[in-house]
């Protein structure tokens, strides 16, 4: 299953068995606007599910901005929206796969492989031709067991060992100033970690917003990786959200076995110990 799903395909398969819409729009900087954009008009019996209450787990202030969820939790979350084991899920948002990425990221990461990211999301639908809805979904809660995978994930003490051994590779989802330490707004330390390279998600997607054609991304991530297995790769960003959005566009690439870095900058930064870098290098 291709990781990503046009507007036209999802309008012809609405209202198909087992299908699970979930509206994961939000806004870093405003956390109640995803509630407001789901009320004003969402997919037709979409479920909303939040990055900071669904999608993340229990901050603690050294374990970055949105540390991963406990599988438990994250399980009961999907299951009182209606994703069971049987389900297939389409997730999507207003921010070009940004937010989406995550869930997407999530149930693969939980061993569920039926999800895809709504290409181009709200505006494609809307401009495919489909209609919003204001309705309530009142989803039927269903069972999902979580099968966490090993080995997608990377805590700061192996990237901090990395550091020396240099198994993998970093890289920076960031935007190029917060990569260089210019312009931090989110954490309270500008920089990088060192040895990352920097891959600004926004680059896999068109003007448009929708992704940008799998031999394209192939081509512009080949050139960023000069010779890497993506398996020797880790992706990181922020707070380990939008550094699944470079995972996703890997996977649409046919680029596979990179893995993320959940806490991220938000996580790295909490501790003066660990080296910062800035600038471009």
């Amino acid at each position: 299953m291709s990781p990503l799903i046009s507007a036209g395909e999802l309008i012809a398969e609405l209202g198909a068995p087992g299908l699970v819409l979930v509206d994961c729009r939000h806004d870093l900087a405003d956390p109640t606007a995803g509630r407001r954009a789901y009320a004003g008009g969402h997919l037709p019996g979409a479920v909303p599910l939040h990055l900071d209450e669904d999608l993340s787990g229990a901050k603690t202030g050294r374990n970055g901005r949105h540390p991963l969820p406990d599988p438990l939790a994250l399980a009961r979350s999907l299951s009182n929206a209606g994703i069971g084991d049987g389900s297939r899920v389409v997730a999507y948002d207003g921010q070009g796969g940004m937010y989406a990425a995550r869930l997407w990221w999530l149930l693969r990461w939980l061993g569920f492989d039926a999800v895809q990211v709504l290409d181009g999301g709200v505006a494609a639908f809307v401009a495919a031709g489909g209609t919003l809805d204001t309705a309530v979904t009142q989803p039927v809660p269903a069972v999902f067991t979580p099968k966490p995978r090993p080995g997608w994930t990377v805590d700061a003490a192996t990237v901090l060992d990395n550091l020396d051994r240099q198994d993998f590779t970093v890289i920076d989802a960031r935007a190029p100033g917060r990569y260089a330490g210019e312009g931090e707004t989110l954490d309270p330390v500008a920089g990088h970690i060192p040895g990352a390279l920097n891959r600004f998600f926004q680059l896999n997607l068109q003007p448009d917003g929708r992704f940008k054609p799998a031999e394209q991304l192939r081509a512009e991530w080949q050139a960023l990786l000069a010779g890497l297995d993506p398996h020797d790769t880790v992706q990181q960003c922020g707070s380990g959200v939008t550094a699944c959005h470079n995972l996703l566009a890997l996977e649409a690439a046919g680029l596979k076995g990179s893995r993320l870095y959940p806490g991220s900058w938000s996580e790295w930064c909490s501790d003066p110990a660990r080296p910062v870098a800035v600038g471009t290098n």
